[in-house]
């Protein structure tokens, strides 16, 4: 008999993403390479920076205590620089503002120290494995394995849409883009009987991306060397019109997208991709010269579903830029996407939400709950998978500092692209993204119910180590 867990029917849904030249990921960025500068000089420091930027300004603010002495200053510019930030004129209708400039910005700091009280209650005199959480909170995770790296497809897409366009903007190839952008996805999908989602025809792209002067702009004074990329010194080259751009941004940004994501089925997104029908919406609203913050101000946190899995799954609200991971918002929230990706992975359910919870300066977690939206194998049950995820994880957030080594530096290269959904790699000894490498739990696929419940039954005192019940 078939366990039917859900109407069969089709659905579309839509995910959006930002570039990292727009002000919110400008002022994530600036906050996490903070969190870094912190972390490098002194693994414990405790960290919660905020950056707010509008117009020429950048300012970082928080609470900050660490043994290393940082220069902020330094770090907000050469931050803005890398974006591509290297101009600003006080004028709207001015063809040459950026929108911010790294070299003449207004820095303002407001760092105090994190409050005594806090201290006392979550980490001073405790060992490692006791170190409380450093707020409440709820945190969630998502794992679907409708593309391979079990993230939804319309989320995937957006982000890596706004990847490419800066890829392409930062090797020369559309040299004519600017930093700050938006993305937007939707796709319709086939919802089985199972619960699970297939995603059957991209419905609609929306792209919007700051650019310099269509027809007008000289390649050679808009790479002139100033921002990361290298001054032109080739031929002269004039930025294209509008319909030129908008021509080469589905050349090289969305066709080259669609072909570098697999879906289950082992076939690239571009299967599922027609121009004909497909709604694109290139720079609908027509120019966008005048970007960054001086279009528009930034705030960190202000991008929680973008960082995380557009709008699937759920979201306990908790930003993650600028916190070192004694705050669970965000080492949870890792923790979460880990147990979600493995146990899908592991073929226990096609798709997974899981949700943690936490008490400040109290260590294991109040609750875990792992959805698996009636996709769960055969002869197994959501609470069986929670069961297997206790055994298997420790959530406490001494633990995760440990497990997914988070008190290194490599926190900013999370703050662009979403923090899920990214390949694991490992640079100058440093694993980024490591809650993106599942724990093999493949083992318990082919276990009865009676084997699942025998082992929790002989792992009890373990689990009560790690977990309230």
């Amino acid at each position: 008999m078939t366990k039917i867990s859900a109407e069969k029917r089709n659905f579309l849904f839509s995910s959006e993403s930002v570039n990292e030249g727009h002000p919110d990921k400008i002022a994530d960025q600036i906050s996490d390479a903070v969190l870094d500068a912190c972390l490098k000089a002194d693994p414990y420091s405790k960290v919660a920076c905020e950056t707010a930027t509008k117009d020429n300004m950048v300012m970082v603010f928080g609470e900050i205590t660490t043994s290393g002495k940082i220069d902020y200053d330094a770090i907000v510019r050469a931050q803005v620089r890398e974006i591509g930030f290297d101009s600003f004129v006080d004028d709207l209708s001015s063809t040459v503002s950026k929108g911010l400039n790294y070299q003449d910005c207004e820095v303002l700091v407001r760092i105090n120290k994190q409050s005594p009280d806090i201290a006392g209650g979550v980490h001073v005199g405790k060992s490692e494995l006791d170190v409380g959480a450093g707020d409440q909170g709820i945190m969630f995770g998502y794992a679907s394995d409708e593309t391979a790296n079990c993230m939804p497809l319309t989320h995937m897409m957006a982000t890596q849409l706004g990847k490419r366009l800066t890829d392409v903007r930062k090797d020369g190839s559309l040299w004519w883009l600017r930093p700050d952008g938006k993305t937007q996805v939707t796709i319709e999908y086939t919802q089985h009987e199972d619960g699970s989602v297939t995603p059957i025809k991209i419905h609609t792209i929306v792209i919007s991306t700051q650019h310099a002067e269509p027809s007008k702009a000289k390649r050679s004074e808009e790479q002139n060397g100033k921002d990361h990329r290298p001054a032109y010194t080739g031929d002269e080259q004039l930025a294209p019109t509008m319909e030129e751009m908008n021509e080469q941004i589905h050349e090289h940004v969305i066709k080259a997208t669609l072909d570098s994501i697999k879906l289950k089925s082992g076939e690239s997104a571009t299967s599922i991709y027609d121009r004909a029908t497909c709604n694109l919406h290139i720079n609908p609203s027509g120019k966008f010269i005048i970007g960054g913050p001086q279009g528009d101000a930034g705030l960190t946190g202000r991008k929680i579903i973008i960082d995380t899995y557009g709008g699937w799954g759920a979201h306990g609200g908790g930003a993650f830029s600028g916190k070192d991971p004694t705050k669970v918002d965000r080492s949870a929230a890792y923790a979460s996407r880990w147990m979600a990706k493995s146990v899908v992975k592991a073929g226990l359910c096609k798709r997974a939400c899981v949700q943690l919870s936490y008490a400040i300066g109290v260590a294991k977690p109040l609750s875990l709950l792992v959805e698996t939206y009636g996709t769960e194998k055969e002869g197994l049950t959501a609470k069986l998978i929670t069961d297997i995820v206790k055994i298997n994880f420790d959530c406490r957030p001494g633990a995760l500092a440990r497990d997914l080594q988070l008190r290194e530096p490599k926190y900013n290269k999370t703050a662009a692209y979403c923090h899920f959904g990214r390949e694991p790699f490992v640079e100058n000894g440093m694993k980024y993204f490591a809650w993106e490498e599942p724990v093999d739990l493949t083992k318990y696929a082919s276990m009865s119910e009676a084997d699942v419940t025998a082992e929790v039954a002989a792992k009890k005192e373990e689990i009560l180590s790690k977990w309230v019940d």
